[in-house]
This record gives C-alpha cells, structure tokens and sequence, in this order.
C-alpha cells in the first residue's frame, strides 16, 4: 500500500531506500521494487541509562551520535553530568556492537545517497530516535529531498516528519502506540543476518 501510494511520484526519480531497522527492510523492499531502486540498512542503536525506559541518546553506522530531543537541554546536561563515564562505555560498546553486524561499514554510504531523493522507510515508529540518527547520518552530504514512509507512527513521530522532510507517506497514525508487533497479523521478519544478505544481494545487481 506505501509503495503504491509513493510510485506515482519518485517512479522515474533517483530514489535510494533506507531501511531504519529490519522490518522496515521488509516494508522497504516492495517500495524499493515499485521504483526499480537500490534499498540499504542505516544500523543504529540507541543508549538508556540505568533504570530508564526511553534512550537518552543513540549513534549510528559511521559514529554519529545524537542526543534524543525529547529531552531538554537541561536534562541532557545533568544526565551527562551524573552519567559522562557510564555514557561513554556505552558508546564505545554501542559502536563495536554496530561493527560487528553483517553489513556494517560497507553497506550504506554518503556517496550512495548524494542528489537522491531518499527514502527512510521502517516498520513502524513510537518515537523520532531512529529519525533524529538518520538525519544526523545525512547531515554532511546533499540530497534531492527526504522522504519517510511508515505503516505506523505515533502522533509524535508525524509531528517530527513534518519538520524535518519533504514528505511522509503513513498508512496509520496513533494517538496511543503499543509494541510495534501489535500491528502486524503476522510478526514473521527473519533474521538479521538473512535480511543484510537480501540487501547485499540487490546492491550488487543494481551495481
């Protein structure tokens, strides 16, 4: 359905997919085939301090580290200030963990995405980290425009798009969003591994 709504417009545009986490390379990829373009894996992982439940930051393929904007700059700082050694062991394990996935370092690259129109597409978001990381990812190169198609969001999610890109393309919006899972009739993404194979596979066609 977000492939068929998009396709009208970027058909015969240079498109590049974005997967922001595995479900989104499921979603991604019928996208992806409507446009006749290469779809990629932005790897990113996101850090909570102890006995918090949402991310205080988070940091993607390449190091780019981001603060979550939910928070003030005067929470961040005092976090920081009563977390900076707990924070940066995360981050240097965060990294290694993203070096470490199938794909890492050699799937994704700024000269890939330079003058495309991009397309961030996942599963399905409760909240803009995944978003905030990808636009800081693009940050240092130029792109056509920035476009984000999401089965599901949150109101807070939408509201974030609307600032940050060019163009959304949602199937549903939620005022109480539950696990992602719920939304889904089957929950059956397979593993990390395969889906880094499958990407890799149709990059190397498209090359």
């Amino acid at each position: 359905m977000l492939a068929a709504k998009i396709a009208p417009k970027y058909r015969y545009e240079n498109c590049v997919v974005v997967a922001l986490d595995d479900g989104g390379v499921m979603v991604g990829a019928q996208i992806a085939m409507q446009l006749h373009c290469i779809i990629t894996f932005l790897q990113t992982r996101e850090i909570t301090l102890p006995k918090e439940l949402e991310a205080i930051a988070g940091i993607t393929d390449g190091g780019k580290f981001v603060f979550n904007k939910d928070f003030s700059e005067g929470e961040v700082d005092e976090m920081v200030g009563e977390f900076r050694g707990y924070l940066e062991e995360e981050r240097t394990t965060k990294i290694h963990e993203i070096n470490q996935m199938p794909g890492s370092g050699g799937l994704i690259s700024l000269d890939m995405l330079r003058h495309m129109n991009v397309i961030l597409v996942s599963e399905g978001l409760s909240n803009a980290m995944k978003l905030d990381l990808a636009e800081e990812y693009l940050k240092p190169v130029e792109i056509e425009s920035l476009i984000v198609a999401l089965p599901v969001a949150s109101v807070e999610v939408i509201d974030r798009i609307h600032v940050m890109a060019d163009a959304v393309y949602c199937l549903s919006v939620t005022d109480d969003y539950m696990e992602t899972n719920h939304y889904y009739d089957k929950n059956d993404t397979p593993s990390h591994d395969k889906i880094i194979k499958t990407i890799e596979n149709i990059v190397l066609r498209w090359k």
